[in-house]
């Protein structure tokens, strides 16, 4: 009871509260808002995966936690199609209701706690650091292994993110198979955030951590996060899976059968469908390529520098000042963006733009910066 209520209590104020009176100045615009803040997909959900919930939706029967077989093969043939992970075990899939409640309780669900810690990257997705309190674990934000130093025996799990939420970085082959030698050596398990891989725009390699060229051919203690959120205008869905280390897979799918946790039948019926057929996605990439464009160039024109961003739906942008009076200066202008600080204190001079708006708030986007 102490240490869960002390992990309580530990958790940090929910971010987005601080941005609400910047979203009401915003509101307040003649042309109304231009929200930017959230990356909430717009566009409508694809015809075949709505055809595919409605076949599914006599559901009477409780689904499986651990996916249908054909759920779990068809997760395993879009890795072999479209990451570069051919011979990925169906047994080490695992659906999940969408990523973030994963990676929410990914340090729970492997027994971590106390004395524990969770690596994750400077600037993140604040949801590995809360994941890591709720379990009473300790966070750890470091870009490097070499900062853990003397405390390499605590680790427990290490987030990477690639391509990054909020920055768009995209980590090479590399980089991310001296994280997995590392973190072997020291016992821990990588989970990989892999979540906007299919949105690359000014890099073509984004590998996966399940990459042989990564891995060595061996997924042990590896973990692949994924949503079809973005790719697939499913974010309502809540559809996304875990795949790699069969092993891991079994102790989260034993935690997971205890605590209810299980995708409903339709969804996993849509999600198999979403996997398997490419030209929806590829139709929204496009999409995003277009309005990445306009929004780029709008930035770049109103003195904004954008730093990485090469791939994802993000904008990582700024001006050289404290990021409030960034969101202070669009909010007059009627555009909501995120403040950086809410990814690290690294972001603290950055916004991050979403791409996820109507073409026509997009265009509004480039009017008033103009």
């Amino acid at each position: 009871m102490t240490t869960t209520a002390s992990a309580r209590t530990a958790l940090p104020d929910f971010p987005w509260d601080r941005l609400a009176p910047y979203g009401e100045r915003a509101r307040a615009h003649p042309g109304g808002i231009v929200d930017l803040s959230i990356g909430t997909p717009v566009d409508p959900t694809p015809a075949v995966v709505r055809d595919a919930l409605v076949a599914a939706s006599d559901a009477p029967g409780y689904p499986q936690t651990y996916g249908t077989p054909a759920l779990r093969e068809a997760v395993a043939g879009w890795f072999a199609r479209r990451r570069g992970v051919p011979g990925l075990d169906p047994d080490g899939v695992l659906p999940t209701i969408g990523s973030k409640e994963l990676v929410a309780w990914l340090p729970t669900l492997l027994g971590l706690g106390p004395g524990d810690l969770v690596v994750h990257p400077e600037v993140a997705y604040p949801s590995y650091d809360v994941g890591a309190r709720l379990a009473g674990a300790t966070p750890l934000p470091a870009d490097g292994t070499a900062q853990v130093g003397p405390a390499a025996s605590r680790v427990g799990l290490v987030w990477v993110n690639s391509p990054s939420n909020p920055t768009g970085r995209v980590l090479g082959v590399e980089h991310l198979a001296k994280v997995v030698a590392w973190a072997r050596s020291v016992g821990a398990v990588v989970a990989s955030d892999e979540c906007y891989a299919e949105l690359g725009w000014d890099v073509e390699d984004i590998p996966s951590i399940l990459d042989p060229r990564v891995c060595g051919g061996s997924h042990e203690g590896l973990l692949a996060v994924y949503s079809t959120s973005k790719q697939s205008n499913l974010a309502g869905y809540r559809a996304a899976f875990a795949a790699g280390d069969p092993v891991l897979v079994k102790r989260l799918l034993e935690v997971r059968k205890h605590a209810g946790m299980m995708m409903p039948w339709p969804v996993q019926e849509a999600l198999r469908v979403a996997v398997g057929d490419d030209a929806h996605v590829a139709e929204q990439k496009e999409r995003y390529r277009a309005r990445r464009e306009v929004a780029r160039a709008a930035l770049l024109g109103a003195g904004f520098t954008i730093d990485h961003s090469e791939a994802g739906l993000y904008l990582w942008a700024t001006r050289g000042e404290p990021c409030w009076d960034t969101v202070d200066r669009l909010a007059a202008r009627g555009v909501l963006v995120a403040p950086g600080a809410f990814y690290g204190a690294a972001g603290a001079e950055h916004v991050r733009v979403a791409l996820t708006a109507t073409d026509e708030r997009i265009a509004a986007l480039a009017e008033r910066l103009a």
